[in-house]
């Protein structure tokens, strides 16, 4: 019975996946990450971030720090997305 239900509905051709705004939520996480680790006061606190990249770099981020910067980075990011998709940047 659901299948039959499913085969009646009309398909409808719109793209569920945008790959255009990716490089600027990439570029506001690792922005966001570089800020929050030379800015947290004590970003050494807990267990550590296990990064590929040199310990100067992200200055050894703990686990809730790293997870905090993602978070804000990927807010930021969005916001950035939709700004620029607003003003007609992205189709």
């Amino acid at each position: 019975m659901l299948l039959s239900s499913l085969a009646a509905m009309p398909t409808v051709d719109t793209d569920l996946w945008n790959w255009e705004g990716t490089p600027i939520i990439i570029g506001s996480c690792l922005f966001v990450l570089l800020v929050a680790s030379r800015t947290i006061k004590y970003p050494h606190t807990g267990a550590k971030m296990p990064l590929p990249f040199s310990k100067s770099l992200f200055n050894n981020i703990s686990v809730a720090g790293f997870l905090a910067s993602m978070s804000f980075g990927h807010i930021l990011g969005v916001l950035g997305v939709l700004a620029l998709a607003g003003a007609g940047t992205f189709k």
